[in-house]
């Protein structure tokens, strides 16, 4: 076995994927120097901590995708990897449901990529079948997914955090990346690469950049790649009352329009039992602001100032027009969602939590779907991460290394 030696790798961003990444290095290099750098107080603070805990199981994506690759390791590594933590991780299975004829085209095709992607015990049912499984549920067929899953992401990412420090890594919180220089490019004469931050500059052989919402300002730092551009997504949930949460046993979701990378409003049961609607997608004015009145103009500015921007606009605007009247009105939004559990009333839900997606979107207006990793000149810079990036972090993160001791 060839032992690659590397004297330091700094990770940049405390999220789950960055921290599995960081975990990776330290079980795959012992004697390597890890530090990661946390701008935010505590781990998983941002996409992590806000995502809906659903572990997919690889229905959605295009077989030979890397998505589909490590959709499928990572699930089975993050299951063994709860089990060994004594995390949570409950197995509630998911129902992609068709409610009308003109949706079984789609949910035919899905069917063929989960198959394809080794789903376990994935099966088609019929509108009779889908009440064994969900009783108010109604639809005329539906893939049922018994190995979808949920979890507590954020936990899974303090637990990381705990391993690379009993592995003499460190976590640096409260340490935000404000630049990023080349120092010797061929690393001879010293580390390669200097990460600026208020407390002073830290120096290393090799860097990963697993920013998430600021992947591409950071990735830019490192080599001057504008694109894909970051366009935030806020996701916003209802949340049902608890005297109506047993109307749905675990997942229940629409069948996703291959146009777009959003799955849709969909059910899920978390894993402290509460019942969720949601999320919805409207353009996010503020990339960490979980407000819905939250405006930061920088972020503002990047948006408009891209091209990819009004191209995407111009080719989806009549589905963005959908969702900002869902995220304006209660009622629009739980019509969507009555059509899959026609029992659920207005007095059942309540505004919920709001997550921040950090979509990635090329210059010509393409809304990034698949795990783009770009490596070079010592850096490597996970630039499109969205889900199931929780699900698969294991795996991303063996992938990276692999990349970086090649």
């Amino acid at each position: 076995m060839l032992l690659v030696r590397i004297g330091s790798v700094g990770v940049v961003g405390g999220g789950i994927i960055g921290l599995a990444v960081a975990r990776e290095l330290t079980l795959r290099l012992p004697g390597t120097t890890v530090v990661v750098l946390e701008k935010e107080n505590r781990v998983g603070a941002h996409q992590t901590g806000h995502n809906s805990g659903v572990v997919h199981a690889g229905l959605y994506y295009r077989p030979g995708s890397l998505k589909a690759e490590l959709c499928t390791r990572g699930r089975s590594l993050l299951r063994e990897y709860c089990a060994d933590r004594s995390l949570p991780y409950d197995e509630r299975g998911k129902l992609v449901v068709a409610v009308d004829a003109a949706e079984l085209g789609r949910l035919d095709a899905l069917e063929r990529s989960a198959r394809a992607n080794g789903v376990p015990g994935l099966r088609r049912i019929d509108g009779h079948e889908i009440a064994a499984v969900e009783p108010h549920v109604t639809g005329l067929a539906a893939l049922h997914s018994p190995a979808t899953a949920v979890t507590d992401f954020a936990a899974v990412a303090a637990a990381m955090a705990e391993d690379v420090r009993a592995a003499g890594g460190e976590v640096l919180l409260e340490t935000p990346v404000v630049g990023l220089e080349r120092l010797d490019p061929s690393g001879r004469s010293g580390p390669r690469w200097q990460a600026r931050t208020p407390t002073g500059p830290h120096r290393f052989d090799q860097l990963v950049v697993c920013a998430g919402l600021q992947a591409d300002r950071v990735g830019r730092w490192a080599d001057g790649t504008p694109s894909p551009r970051i366009v935030p997504f806020r996701g916003e949930y209802l949340s049902v009352v608890p005297e109506k949460q047993e109307l749905v046993r675990g997942l229940v979701y629409p069948v996703p329009d291959p146009r777009y990378p959003f799955l849709g409003v969909h059910f899920t049961r978390r894993v402290t039992g509460e019942l969720e609607i949601g999320p919805n997608a409207i353009l996010a004015l503020d990339r960490e602001g979980y407000d819905r009145h939250d405006l930061r103009w920088s972020d503002v500015r990047d948006v408009l100032t891209w091209p990819g921007s009004w191209r995407m606009a111009a080719r989806h605007w009549r589905t963005g027009v959908r969702e900002v009247r869902g995220s304006l009105s209660v009622r629009a939004y739980l019509r969507d969602a009555q059509r899959y559990l026609p029992a659920l009333r207005r007095e059942d839900v309540v505004r919920g939590r709001c997550g921040i997606r950090a979509q990635a979107v090329d210059r010509d207006g393409e809304l990034v779907d698949d795990f783009r990793i770009h490596r070079a000149d010592g850096v490597t810079t996970i630039r499109n991460a969205p889900s199931p990036a929780a699900t698969s972090s294991l795996a991303i993160a063996e992938h990276v290394v692999d990349q970086l001791t090649a």
